[in-house]
């Protein structure tokens, strides 16, 4: 019996099949499959990601404009559309005022023409001399006075009048009720809030900018927002150029796009905060992680992966900057890379960025 490096062999036994197959087993390790895609310049903007609140362009308390007892609120959750009565006020009284004011009237217009006519007739007499002209000025004078306080008479009923419309409390926009200030047999002021009345169809994004950021954020300007985290884009409606004396920052108003947000939803905003640059971009995905930092496997033109080790930069959606031995046309592993090593054989197949 002879040993071949730890193998025994007894006479007359063959060793080829069993050292041929340990050879292949060797020599044909198949190469890794990986995904790749091409890193490419892009230009990017520097952005900072500032917190926003969805909020309705028209939210308003609705007040009494006039005093009375409360006699009927709109609940909690009711839509009306504009014009719809939201709360009403108890208008008894007023009617009644206003009765007596329109009586009034009909007194006023009665001695209106009484005066008139005692004055034609007067104007006739002084022209045969059998009046005097001092009773004729007196009757012009008295019809004077008569026709400004029915014009005073009717002044208020007009008041009253709109003092009646104003006891129903309306909707001055289509929105819903969402909250109630006041319970019917309650008395209001004029001035007392009723109820709030929000619009849900109409809504914009409110945030607080710092000033750096003013140079870059222009009226109409698209921004992407992040909700819920999916993302949204929101179109720059107006910059107050007035900031708040504490905190220093100014108000941002988007227009959104699209319908699918409510009132008091929280919104992430990309803000920029300088001018767009050229950047080598990647997908994140392509990104390997480890406690020593980040890195990449670029393969070389052997299909051979390489690691670099890199920094990351600006961000936009799923592509990211990417700072360090990598240039535009090199091919990242973006898929297969997580136990891939240095030196290794792979077998490529290309992704396409979008």
């Amino acid at each position: 019996m002879r040993v071949f490096s730890g193998i025994s062999i007894r006479a007359g036994m063959t060793i080829l099949p069993y050292m041929t197959g340990m050879l292949m087993s060797v020599s044909l390790a198949a190469p890794v499959p990986v995904v790749v895609v091409t890193a490419e310049p892009r230009e990017l903007t520097p952005v900072v990601q500032i917190a926003g609140t969805v909020i309705s362009h028209n939210d308003t308390r609705l007040a009494a404009q006039v005093e009375g007892l409360v006699t009927w609120v709109a609940d909690v959750g009711i839509p009306l559309a504009a014009g719809d009565v939201a709360a009403q006020l108890d208008d008894v009284l007023i009617r009644a005022v206003l009765a007596e004011e329109e009586a009034q009237i009909a007194r006023e217009q009665a001695n209106v023409a009484f005066h008139q006519k005692e004055s034609q007739r007067l104007e006739k007499l002084a022209k045969d001399n059998h009046a005097a002209l001092s009773r004729l000025d007196e009757s012009k004078r008295d019809a004077s006075i008569a026709r400004s306080e029915l014009l005073a008479a009717k002044s208020r009923v007009a008041q009253s009048r709109e003092k009646l419309a104003r006891t129903a409390i309306k909707a001055p926009f289509a929105g819903v009720v969402t909250e109630q200030f006041i319970q019917a047999g309650e008395w209001a002021d004029p001035g007392t809030a009723i109820v709030r009345l929000v619009d849900t169809a109409t809504l914009e994004v409110q945030a607080w900018v710092p000033v750096k950021t003013l140079p870059y954020i222009h009226a109409r300007n698209e921004l992407q927002l992040t909700v819920a985290g999916q993302p949204a884009s929101g179109i720059v409606r107006t910059l107050v150029p007035v900031g708040d004396d504490q905190s220093r920052l100014f108000e941002l108003r988007l227009i959104l796009d699209g319908d699918s947000l409510s009132a008091g939803q929280s919104v992430r905003i990309a803000i920029p905060t300088a001018d767009s640059q050229t950047a080598t971009v990647i997908p994140r995905d392509s990104l390997v992680l480890r406690r020593d930092g980040a890195s990449v496997f670029r393969i070389l033109d052997d299909n051979t992966a390489e690691r670099v080790n890199i920094t990351t930069g600006m961000a936009e959606g799923d592509l990211i900057e990417v700072l360090g031995d990598i240039q535009p046309g090199d091919r990242v592993v973006i898929r297969g890379g997580e136990r891939l090593r240095s030196g290794e054989e792979v077998e490529v197949r290309e992704q396409v960025v979008e």
